[in-house]
């Protein structure tokens, strides 16, 4: 009995801010690799989601939103999503489908128009969306960009993702699996556990704490009795906001780290250490090394 050939490629995921790509990537996979929030612009690298549909593995490159670029860090995060799609074997581009098509949206798809890789549509949060405006959706945006099919899904209840994750599959071509069976990503711990960090200081903070803010893992350490230790420094532009994060008399930011540590506990499967300390860098978008400490590329 010979087994069947296995298949492989990389779906790169495409949209404008709270489009729901993260959601709809950990969906995929099965279980959370990219943080998500209410906040739009959340996902700030390059994340990879490692969905297995069959014989095929899934390669999902969760991208920042694309949106206008007014500081250096919003000009890496959208240099890092088109990156993102650069040798993809499939671009799967999610909409929101309970919005407009705004200028946001337009930005994505018109350029996608001139590129070779098989773009497929994904409206996403139909189950909230009107549905004779889903089809304006679709319509329009096929004028825009030639897509080669359109799936209507929600990432939150899980319609449509079934279809929409066998369609992909369909389309990776033959070859081995890049990673092992039982690897949901390709985020290093380090960088994994900064990212849970910052989503907590997002639901946690809300519009309390602007979005000019990083967390950066400066020590992950594995101890003799299987534990880990992991030291992060949360930066904030002004005192105002170190003020925030701390809260009254600690407590804030003791909540931010308790919740952080048994998500992290969680994930990583091992009893952890978290200690968290917060550092006001007044021009920390400017510091090279910072950006490439969470995976980011310095731009000019």
């Amino acid at each position: 009995m010979t087994s069947s050939p296995q298949s492989c490629g990389l779906v790169a995921v495409l949209g404008a801010p709270n489009a729901g790509k993260s959601t709809l990537v950990n969906a995929l996979v099965g279980q959370k690799v990219a943080i998500t929030s209410p906040k739009a612009q959340t996902t700030r690298t390059r994340l990879m989601g490692i969905a297995i549909e069959g014989d095929t593995q899934l390669l999902l490159v969760d991208t920042p939103g694309i949106f206008e670029p007014k500081r250096r860090l919003d000009r890496a995060m959208v240099s890092a999503a088109w990156e993102g799609t650069a040798g993809a074997d499939a671009v799967a581009v999610v909409v929101d489908g309970k919005g407009g098509i705004g200028p946001k949206v337009r930005a994505i798809v018109e350029p996608l128009s001139d590129r070779k890789e098989p773009k497929l549509l994904i409206l996403n949060k139909v189950d909230i969306a009107d549905k004779p405006r889903l089809l304006d959706h679709a319509a329009r945006l096929h004028e825009m960009a030639a897509f080669e099919e359109t799936f209507f899904v929600s990432a939150t209840t899980g319609d449509g993702l079934a279809e929409m994750k066998a369609a992909l599959a369909k389309r990776m071509p033959a070859g081995p699996w890049h990673f092992p069976e039982d690897q949901v990503s390709d985020a290093t711990d380090r960088m994994l556990a900064a990212e849970v960090t910052r989503e907590q200081l997002y639901h946690q903070l809300h519009e309390e704490l602007p979005y000019a803010s990083a967390v950066d893992t400066e020590r992950y350490l594995e101890r003799d009795d299987g534990s880990v230790e992991i030291h992060q420094q949360i930066y904030v532009a002004r005192d105002t906001q170190r003020a925030i994060v701390l809260g009254k008399g600690g407590q804030r930011i003791k909540e931010i780290g308790a919740t952080a540590r048994k998500e992290l506990q969680e994930l990583l499967g091992v009893r952890v250490h978290l200690y968290l300390h917060v550092k006001v860098k007044p021009n920390w978008e400017e510091d090279r090394m910072l950006y490439r400490d969470i995976g980011l590329d310095w731009v000019e």
